[in-house]
Formats: structure tokens, sequence, C-alpha cells
């Protein structure tokens, strides 16, 4: 007996073999390559069966799969812009502003006032650029002084909080924006007014492009290369990058964090404000709830590129846009699902899952989950 309580080797008891084996089995890994299994037999045989769809059958068209792929573009250069707002804060505060989305509103709904009020005077007709300028340059002044508010007043007094307190107190004011404008403005949805100009298609390599389309991916696509040199060049840009590193160093080095922060805010709502006037350019409504799945999706986009990261955003907007418009039609058609294109919300949404399960820092992140 007292030999044994010696604590030594002779008096361990050896486990059995199969329970050792048991422990060092990867079952997670185990788990998520039968899950990457069974997603790319379920994605390839989705796919093999509508591509081979003929027109009889209910097969698509090159010209409409074509339609698909500018949609998604569109659609999701305007997720691109909203993500971006998320990125920038995320990298500099390290928090989710869940309140952008109706950020990305409220630029929407004040450029409708304006433009209903143009379109009332018909200068819509015979100005659209100068209208369309005073409309993009109303919605990111609105967006932007909302997004500095929300800063100031929401998020400043909480910044050394815990982190799950800001996340709580983004969420009610998202709410509180929401029926904010709500109150003032109506539930209903708003007919957005069409500029005539952007009526119509443009013939691009040889199949029509809509204009509203177009002027979405090109604007979306100038103003996210043009933020990442401001980024990358500026002297507020370096600053950022400098706070993004390490606030307290900035300080000492002279640089008010604060302020940086306010730009970082004011940045992301100029650009939800341009995002909030190409949405509704696009599908010709504005109303005080508009914000809310856009702007998950727009998370869900900043998740996949990579949170924190502005090119990162930029793609993965562009990706989850395009997987929205063309999946639900590639994976679903074949197997005659019924208005497969009512369940592309379902496909953002699993992607997002599949992209916390198996690459939580996302496509440009580091491939591990943060640690809070």
């Amino acid at each position: 007996m007292t030999q044994q309580s010696g604590g030594g080797a002779a008096g361990t008891v050896p486990r059995p073999r199969m329970a050792v084996l048991a422990e060092r089995f990867p079952l997670r890994r185990a788990i998520l390559v039968v899950l990457s299994i069974l997603i790319t037999v379920s994605v390839v045989t989705g796919s093999w069966k509508t591509l081979t769809l003929s027109p009889s059958q209910g097969g698509i068209s090159a010209s409409g799969w074509r339609a698909f792929v500018v949609f998604g573009l569109a659609q999701g250069s305007i997720y691109a812009l909203i993500a971006l707002g998320y990125s920038l804060v995320y990298g500099i505060l390290l928090m989710i502003n869940f309140a952008h989305g109706e950020v990305f509103m409220s630029g929407a709904m004040a450029s409708f006032f304006v433009a209903q009020t143009l379109d009332s005077k018909g200068l819509l007709d015979r100005s659209p650029l100068l209208s369309i300028a005073l409309l993009l340059v109303t919605s990111m002044a609105v967006s932007m002084l909302v997004a500095l508010l929300l800063e100031r007043i929401a998020y400043r007094p909480l910044r050394n909080a815990p982190r799950l307190v800001p996340l709580i107190t983004a969420i009610g004011a998202s709410l509180f924006l929401q029926y904010t404008f709500a109150g003032f403005f109506g539930t209903e949805a708003k007919g957005y007014p069409q500029v005539q100009v952007l009526n119509g298609a443009w013939d691009i390599l040889g199949f029509p492009v809509g204009k509203a389309l177009a002027l979405t991916i090109v604007t979306a696509v100038l103003l996210m290369i043009g933020l990442s040199v401001f980024i990358a060049r500026t002297t507020t840009g370096k600053t950022m990058r400098a706070v993004a590193e390490d606030k307290e160093i900035a300080s000492l080095m002279g640089i008010d964090v604060n302020r940086v922060i306010m730009k970082t805010f004011a940045i992301g709502g100029m650009l939800a404000g341009v995002a909030g006037v190409l949405f509704a350019l696009v599908f010709s409504e504005a109303d005080p709830f508009m914000g809310f799945v856009p702007g998950i999706k727009a998370f869900t986009a900043a998740v996949l590129g990579g949170i924190g990261s502005v090119t990162g955003a930029a793609i993965g907007g562009l990706i989850l846009g395009l997987v929205e418009s063309v999946g639900p039609a590639l994976l679903l058609a074949g197997i005659h699902v019924p208005s497969p294109n009512q369940l592309r919300d379902v496909i953002a949404f699993t992607i997002l899952v599949l992209v916390l399960i198996f690459r939580p820092g996302g496509i440009l992140g580091t491939g591990e989950s943060e640690r809070a």
C-alpha cells in the first residue's frame, strides 16, 4: 500500500488502448472532411443536372446565365460597399457595428425625398447627371452624420467596456433607427423615382447590360479602388492603419485616436450612403426596414472575405452577390425545386455558417478564429 501511494508509474492503472486511440482521434477534422465531401457531391450533382437540362425541360439559356452574373455583380457591389464599413470599424475598434445597415438605410431614405422633389420638378429627366450627383451627395451626407452620431453617442462611452456591451448597444441602435424612421415616414415601401436615362441597357461585349446595373458595378469598383489607394497612400490612411495596429502606441506617437475613429466612421458612412442610392436605383424602392437584410448580408460578405480587410470585404461582397444570384438556379433548378430564387437568402446564410466552420478568418484572414 505504501509503495502504491508513492505516486510512481507502478501505481498507475494502465488505460485501455481503445480509450487512448479514441481520445487521439481527430473527430472534428473527420466531421469536416465528411461534410466537405457531402457539400462537394451536392454542388456537383445539382450543377450537373441543371446544366444538362434542355430548354424544353426548363433549362436556362446562355443569355439567362449572363443576366444572373451581371445582376450578381451589381448586387455584390452593393454588399461590398456596405461591408467596407463593417471592416473599417472592426479593423479599428474590433467591434461589429450592427447598426451599419441602418446607416445605409438612412442615406437611401434621405435621397428618396430629394429624388421625389427633383422628379416633381422634372429635373431627373432634364438634368440626370446633376440629379444623380445630388442624390449621392445627400445620401452620403446623411449616412455620414448618422454614423458619426452613433460613434459619438452610442459607442465612444463604451469603448473600454467588455466587447459584448457595444455589440448589444449596436443592435439596440439598429432597432432605434428603424423605428424612428418608421415613426416619422411610415412603414410602407416607397417607390423610388426612376431616372429615365438609366432605363434600358447597353450592349457590352455582345450582350445587353442594364444601365442601372452597369452604373452600380462601375461606381462600386471605382470607390473600392479609391479606398484602397486612400488607405495605402494618404496620411489619414496611414494613421488609420497605425490606430488599427495599436491605439496606445499610436496615441503616444501623437495621433489623435478619437479623430481617426471618427474619420473611419465617416468614411464607412459615406460608402454606405452611396450603396443606399445604388440599391434604390436598382430596386426602385426605399423603406425604413430596408437596411436589415442587406446589412446582415454585407456582414456575411465581410466575414467571407476576412473581416478587418478592405480587400477581403470587396472580394467577399462580389462573391456573395454572384453566389446568391447564380447559386439557386444552378444548384436547385436541376432537381426541380419550385421558385429556387426565393431560396437565395438560405444560400447566403449557409455560406456564412460554412465560412465560420471551415475558415473563421475568411478568405484573406488567417483561417483561425479570433480569440475574444
